[in-house]
């Protein structure tokens, strides 16, 4: 059995407003086996498209290898933007060796809502993938419940939009209540490409321009939070 170990601890700064949440990198980021192109630092695989997708909405020319200049060139992006990263599984363990959400076992997650009262400014979580099985919106609907917290819909379209109400203690005896957003988007892996093409708008973009693909769906869906 494979005990997989997240590789890096929350990048979050004071005034970050945005929290990118996902599950765990590929098992070769916690070996430190990286491939030629990837970057080691959180998303940095290049077969996991989110920084594709934030390079061409802004026209960055990041770096795709080891060096130390592309984990700055990223983290930079983020602290501009007041972005940040906290996948919400800590460790897993797998029989096989993959990047396969549904091949966790014995998970144990990151405390999101101790992290949001630690940073005050954060008013919208982003999802890396919907609400299936072992994906990050199913662990955080996971998590909330102990702290008798639930996700009410805001928006039933892709992506889907949820908010939930996080009371916060100003005194012994007085509570305000915060209003946390969250944003399922569409999953960067090739699998979700399938469920993409079901979707009514991108069949009609794609009618209007056959050269429209799911990579295009994807920067057009990401750039509103990017």
């Amino acid at each position: 059995m494979f005990k997989h170990k997240h590789p890096y601890k929350p990048f979050i700064k004071k005034d970050t407003t945005k929290l990118i949440v996902g599950t765990l990198p590929p098992p070769r980021f916690s070996t430190g086996d990286l491939l030629e192109k990837d970057v080691d630092f959180c998303y940095g695989s290049y077969y996991n498209s989110l920084w594709l997708f934030i390079d061409k909405i802004h026209g960055l020319n990041l770096r795709y290898d080891n060096s130390q200049e592309a984990i700055e060139q990223r983290k930079q992006f983020l602290i501009q933007h007041k972005i940040g990263v906290c996948d919400i599984v800590d460790s897993a363990e797998r029989e096989k060796i993959d990047a396969s959400d549904l091949g966790m076992q014995n998970i144990k997650l990151r405390d999101i809502i101790g992290i949001l009262k630690q940073y005050p400014n954060i008013d919208t979580l982003l999802f890396t993938g919907g609400n299936s099985k072992n994906g990050p919106e199913y662990f955080f609907r996971r998590h909330i419940k102990k702290y008798n917290l639930k996700l009410e819909l805001v928006t039933d379209e892709v992506p889907r939009i949820h908010q939930f109400n996080l009371p916060v203690r100003l005194s012994t005896d007085e509570t305000s209540i915060r209003t946390i957003k969250t944003v399922s988007l569409t999953s960067g892996s090739g699998a979700a490409n399938i469920s993409i093409s079901r979707i009514p708008l991108y069949k009609q973009l794609k009618a209007k321009n056959p050269k429209f693909n799911t990579f295009d769906y994807r920067v057009m869906q990401y750039s509103e939070f990017f």
